[in-house]
């Protein structure tokens, strides 16, 4: 082995506890869950029983309060678990970042009750969640989604169609933002949906390029019936609750896309210290180790960003401008990195016996989900200039 061989990342953690949850969840990604990535990735297996085994080691509900079986981890810690989650297996770390997502509503907007009834299961009882915002026809214009809940007595009925949904179809619950009203963002409401509610249908997963191992498919709505009591926060609030969900949901993609690339960058590294050309290692000759130089440097400013975003999450204090910008950077990095880890490795980087050419189909995802980059530049935008057209 090279003595420049990649190392582990040096975290700056706030506690001990924080320490000891890291060096589990790079035991857990390193034990269980890298060895079996490419095979069941090639296979478009989803992998249950990690999720099972996170569940398990509380590793599922680390954001939220432990009063509820979460963890009362800050989100400075759990974005740093996420990013190793997302180096072994991205399926895995997306996945835990989409599970925080659909149980943030409930966890933030819910009645006491209700978070007495739910949260336990939901963020320690092996279940896994789904959020359900964009439709066929409203992915970057949420605020025109067309699925409806209209009220029945002490029960709402909800008609239509999710899309692109991470978990769809296989999910235990759904967080649902659906029209009990008016047209655009002040006619929607957030519902908590039982995976297993009558007619509710997943649709066959999407073909995608990457992410083979996490289905992507639309969720069908028809005459699904809710108790009110499953309503979450006010008729009229979803939207407002699904931007909050989704301001703390883009950190947890920042965090992934690091995780991505860092995974890559420790490919190149490895190859380019080992692999010989002209007598010596490529990583000898200044084109490539500017190359690394470079990649290096996009992950380090990409983990200070979401770390800083991050901690002003903790503080209590505004983060939405910085949490587009996370998302922004960092997903941009990770396709640039990506793609040359592959040109690191030349030919055998476009062959699928190495994970390059693996990672660089996953990041491209990373820069469309939860808010297209192009999206993000508006949110950035609009805090700096203010609104379009004033």
């Amino acid at each position: 082995m090279s003595d420049r061989d990649p190392q582990p990342v040096e975290r700056q953690l706030p506690t001990e506890e924080a320490r000891d949850l890291l060096a589990l969840v790079r035991d857990i990604a390193q034990r269980e869950i890298a060895p079996k990535a490419a095979e069941e990735e090639d296979a478009g297996r989803f992998p249950h029983e990690i999720f099972t085994l996170l569940s398990e080691s509380g590793l599922l509900g680390l954001p939220y309060d432990s009063e509820y079986g979460g963890g009362d981890q800050p989100y400075e810690v759990y974005l740093q678990v996420l990013e190793e989650l997302a180096a072994a297996r991205l399926t895995v770390g997306l996945g835990v970042s989409v599970h925080t997502l659909a149980s943030y509503a409930l966890a933030t907007y819910g009645t006491k009750q209700q978070q007495v009834e739910h949260l336990p299961a939901m963020l320690g009882g092996g279940l896994l969640g789904a959020y359900c915002l964009s439709e066929p026809s409203s992915g970057s214009d949420a605020a025109s989604l067309r699925t409806k809940a209209v009220r029945d007595g002490d029960s709402w009925v909800i008609d239509g169609t999710k899309a692109w949904i991470t978990h769809g179809g296989i999910a235990d619950f759904y967080t649902v933002m659906a029209r009990t009203g008016e047209d655009g963002p002040r006619g929607i409401t957030a519902f908590l949906v039982p995976g297993d509610a009558p007619g509710l249908s997943g649709a066959a997963p999407e073909k995608k390029m990457g992410m083979k191992g996490s289905p992507t498919a639309q969720v069908h709505f028809d005459g699904v019936r809710v108790p009110d009591d499953r309503r979450i926060g006010e008729e009229g609030q979803g939207f407002s609750i699904a931007l909050a969900a989704l301001d703390s949901g883009r950190l947890g993609i920042a965090a992934c896309a690091i995780g991505l690339a860092q995974a890559a960058l420790d490919e190149a590294v490895r190859y380019a210290t080992q692999r010989r050309q002209f007598g010596r290692a490529v990583a000898d000759f200044q084109g490539l180790r500017f190359m690394l130089a470079d990649m290096a440097t996009q992950i380090e400013a990409g983990r200070a960003l979401y770390l800083a975003a991050a901690r002003l999450r903790d503080a209590g204090r505004p983060f939405a401008k910085q949490a587009a910008m996370a998302k922004l950077h960092c997903t941009d990095a990770a396709m640039k990195v990506t793609t040359d880890a592959v040109q690191i490795l030349g030919g055998y980087g476009y062959t699928a016996d190495f994970p390059a050419e693996r990672y660089m189909r996953e990041a491209k995802v990373l820069q469309i989900v939860e808010g297209t980059n192009q999206i993000q530049r508006m949110v950035i935008a609009r805090h700096l200039a203010g609104p379009e057209g004033r």
